[in-house]
């Protein structure tokens, strides 16, 4: 937890805007004890297979504490995302996490496919509600499906001894009626059993640490990852960030300025802007990052590096 002064300091604005935290990032030496984990997206329908399995290989040699795997919107890519995650626990060491929503299924349903995971080995469940299907105003549960992330943690404490991620929101879910109707939330999802919280990307790194100590003053002491999401393209990622409920600095959008059409120069930008806030984080006593990869390995493999995380020897995964 932060301290008084920890906060003070973090909270300091400098003349250019910006957080204190960053400036004072630069500083600090080179991290020996980060932890990492990574989020990959499924094969897509057609030529998708090549870059997953190429940015999972490219990653896992980065010893990630663990991988996760989603599910598109309304659970789309249900049966993809069980045959890829299957996959992976038989046939690596790694911690494979397979993401599992309420939206649009029944209870069976979900239960079926987390026993089917199960019998594969699988011991790790990113839990989540879901977003509503394309097309659909906004979520309703499932008529015999479990109807809240809460309920989804519950139930699957009844298939099988799972270690269970559940997300959380810096910045508040953007259907939450208050910031402390959402902390309530994530308070019952972790009651309900799961193991740690993963955040919702952010860029300002005072609002994950504002929400952290707000967290602990409500009586939560799971692990809250920090997840980050290296920007690739940032107008699209700011339409996204406005959906989600992210707030987007003025500077970010600076840096990002006159780089539509020059793809090299935005990675460079975006590793160099992933690595800061994750630097800054670490000046704070956050040790542990998610990394929401977009199947971009290289941005995320350059990141780690920045953050002292090395690769072992090489994976070969057979698709």
């Amino acid at each position: 937890m932060l301290t008084d002064n920890q906060t003070n300091t973090l909270l300091n604005v400098t003349a250019r805007g910006r957080p204190a935290a960053l400036d004072l990032a630069i500083a600090t030496p080179l991290p020996k004890d980060v932890s990492v984990s990574f989020e990959f997206f499924p094969p897509t329908v057609g030529n998708g297979a090549g870059p997953f399995w190429a940015s999972v290989e490219r990653l896992l040699p980065l010893d990630p504490s663990f991988v996760s795997v989603t599910y598109g919107a309304g659970g789309t890519t249900h049966d993809r995302t069980l045959e890829v995650v299957k996959s992976l626990t038989r046939t690596t060491r790694t911690d494979v996490a397979m993401h599992l929503t309420c939206a649009g299924a029944s209870r069976d349903e979900v239960n079926r496919a987390a026993l089917e995971f199960a019998e594969a080995g699988g011991r790790h469940i990113v839990a989540l509600r879901g977003d509503p299907p394309k097309g659909a105003n906004c979520y309703t549960p499932h008529p015999d499906g479990y109807a809240y992330a809460a309920d989804l943690v519950a139930g699957l404490r009844d298939v099988s001894d799972f270690d269970i991620s559940v997300a959380a929101y810096p910045e508040a879910h953007p259907e939450a009626a208050t910031a402390e109707a959402d902390l309530d939330n994530l308070k019952r999802k972790l009651d309900a059993g799961a193991t740690r919280a993963i955040t919702q990307f952010f860029f300002n790194v005072e609002d994950y640490l504002r929400f952290l100590e707000r967290a602990r003053k409500a009586g939560i002491a799971a692990p809250i990852i920090p997840g980050i999401l290296p920007v690739i393209d940032f107008r699209r990622i700011a339409r996204f960030a406005e959906r989600c409920g992210a707030s987007v600095p003025v500077w970010m959008a600076d840096l990002f300025e006159g780089l539509d059409h020059d793809p090299d120069t935005r990675k460079l930008v975006a590793a160099s802007v992933a690595a800061e806030q994750c630097r800054a984080l670490y000046a704070q006593g956050v040790d542990a990052f998610h990394f929401y990869t977009l199947n971009q390995a290289d941005l995320c493999f350059a990141i780690c590096h920045i953050l002292g995380v090395r690769p072992s020897t090489p994976t070969k995964i057979a698709a």
